[in-house]
């Protein structure tokens, strides 16, 4: 368990490469000085059959934890990409609250304590009031299951206009109001839909349960490395400092999977993300463990 004394910086399961297993990836996040994983739940088949897992697998992932002190208490579930509430086939809106019944359920058993939501409600099919009036119905019905289980729901702040800002997000949060349906706003994301990005942190940091660290740039919202994209990350740390977030932070980035990486490589890669995260941190004023 990491000290909560300090503020806890975790790393996103996919900056690690995919054939590590869950204590090579725990191993190496310790290593290069993280303090939790957040684990993908995305569209593929192999991480949905993760919804699954037999109580033995959950039981040798809680010992991994045990025996590395990595722990697990955010899950980004975006298999909801492939399977959207929003949608206007009844099959996909059922296997979509499956997702979601599975991943709060898997959430408790694991200890996950927030499960990130991937806020679309199509991201396949073409939006419009009808695939809204949707979406809502299935944030209510999910925020009931998860609410009865003591799970967070967190609207991701996404890269879609849909949910962009956190302006677009506090209308769910109204018409759903709930101690289990929060948000978690993504720096690089929300850089590309707000001129104001201060303002929005503002707006939502009663909100909040937790932050994505992620550099983009125009048009772009995945594999950008840090300090190559747009996202004016001292001016966001500063602000949030104002505003005296103390809560989780994760850098989300990804592992370069299409060769073989060995675990000094994948470690001495994120632990420079953890160090460029760290420094802007540091030029904000913000408090930085070493």
């Amino acid at each position: 368990m990491y000290d909560i004394k300090k503020g806890p910086l975790g790393i996103y399961e996919k900056a690690l490469p995919n054939d590590f297993t869950w204590k090579e990836k725990m191993q190496a996040a310790k290593a290069a000085g993280f303090d939790y994983i957040e684990i993908s739940i995305d569209e593929s088949d192999e991480r949905l059959e993760r919804l699954d897992w037999s109580d033995e697998q959950i039981e040798e992932i809680r010992h991994d934890m045990k025996e590395t002190g990595i722990v697990i208490p955010t899950m980004c579930l975006s298999g909801h990409r492939r399977f959207p509430f929003g949608s206007k086939n009844k099959e996909t809106r059922e296997k979509a609250f499956e997702i979601m019944e599975k991943g709060i359920l898997l959430a408790q058993k694991l200890g996950v304590r927030c499960i990130q939501l991937a806020t679309y409600d199509v991201y396949y099919e073409e939006s419009d009031d009808e695939t809204k009036a949707l979406f809502l119905e299935g944030m209510k019905k999910s925020v009931e299951m998860a609410s009865r289980a003591g799970v967070i729901l967190a609207m991701e702040i996404m890269d879609t206009p849909f949910v962009g800002t956190i302006l677009r997000a506090m209308h769910y949060l109204k018409e759903i109001p709930s101690p289990y349906f929060k948000i978690y706003p993504d720096m690089g994301n929300l850089t590309q839909f707000s001129n104001d990005v201060e303002s929005e942190l503002e707006l939502g940091i009663g909100e909040t349960v937790a932050i994505h660290v992620k550099e983009t740039k125009p048009g772009v919202f995945k594999c950008v490395p840090f300090g190559e994209g747009t996202v004016r990350f001292v001016d966001i740390f500063r602000k949030l400092k104002e505003l005296n977030y103390t809560g989780m932070f994760l850098i989300e980035m990804w592992a370069d999977n299409s060769k073989k990486q060995t675990m000094e490589e994948a470690i001495a890669a994120i632990k420079e993300a953890r160090l460029f995260v760290q420094n802007k941190m540091k030029e904000a004023g913000m408090e930085v463990k070493a």
